[in-house]
């Protein structure tokens, strides 16, 4: 059975505790008050808080009855101490902007070549994680999209204007709850170029530069997935994804993963927060 951080920290204090009320004599003041604390920061008890998923199909969890796709979000959970609870509430084929609004976002376009969002209340996923009963102070928020948002058509087509504005909406709106954000660029999928993974995926620049403006750090997924590729050598394949490495990595196709596909990007996303001293990595196991 596992102990939790906070779990271990008390019986730490207890102990502590305990052993100081033994040794005070009669003529001795009363001790004062013992107080269990996380050893983690002075004085600050270890409190249990959630990280929250916004994203695509290479983040959600897979379907009920579906082993493939999995998204990294399905398998990250699993890389926490017990103090950390994940929702995962990335759904597949949004890009971010029907992500926030779903039904609302229209199939036609305005003048600017955004696609029309009316009216512009947010879709319930996101409306709940902004309410009381959603994201508190204290958590974290992870936010991933660009795969889909490059789509010439609406609903799912996002402008890189409209990408970052709607990117520091979310921030904005996360930090105003005393939730600490942070930008994933879309993870890559696999494609060779000879022996070598090679990019793929657009909207990593403008995810690296809205981090930079509002100050959020950035984990550039994109470049660490394809730089996962080329150390597992999934460069070269024939396309057939049903064998092989290439084929246990991802579903039948070039960008959804299996399960240990999903848990090895997990696994990425994990590094990047203790390399990048991103404060959620004090959290990891």
């Amino acid at each position: 059975m596992r102990i939790s951080r906070l779990t271990r920290n008390l019986a730490v204090a207890a102990a502590v505790c305990a052993a100081a009320a033994v040794v005070t004599t009669p003529a001795q003041a009363a001790p004062a008050p013992c107080l269990a604390t996380d050893r983690t920061g002075p004085g600050v008890a270890a409190a249990p808080f959630k990280v929250w998923l916004a994203g695509d199909s290479t983040v959600a969890n897979p379907n009920s009855g579906v082993s493939c796709p999995a998204g990294w979000g399905s398998q990250f959970d699993r890389l926490f101490t017990d103090d950390v609870t994940v929702v995962n509430n990335a759904v597949g084929g949004r890009s971010i902007q029907t992500w926030l609004y779903e039904s609302n976002v229209k199939s036609t376009k305005d003048s600017t070549g955004e696609c029309v969002v009316s009216p512009r209340t947010y879709a319930s996923r996101w409306a709940t994680m902004l309410s009381t009963n959603g994201m508190r102070a204290g958590d974290w928020l992870i936010i991933q999209f660009g795969i889909n948002d490059g789509d010439r058509n609406c609903p799912r087509h996002v402008g890189t204007t409209r990408y970052r504005q709607l990117l520091s909406t979310m921030a904005r709106e996360a930090k105003a709850r005393g939730v600490k954000p942070v930008f994933v660029t879309p993870v890559a999928a696999i494609r060779c170029s000879g022996s070598t993974a090679v990019g793929n995926r657009g909207f990593v620049a403008e995810t690296i530069a809205q981090g930079q403006a509002d100050q959020v750090p950035v984990i550039d997924l994109h470049q660490r997935s394809v730089a996962l590729y080329n150390s597992l050598r999934l460069c070269p394949n024939n396309g057939d994804y049903t064998q092989g490495a290439v084929g246990a990595f991802f579903c039948n196709d070039h960008t959804h993963f299996e399960a240990a596909g999903a848990a090895r990007i997990a696994e990425v996303v994990a590094r990047a927060l203790r390399e990048q001293g991103i404060g959620l990595a004090s959290s990891l196991r």
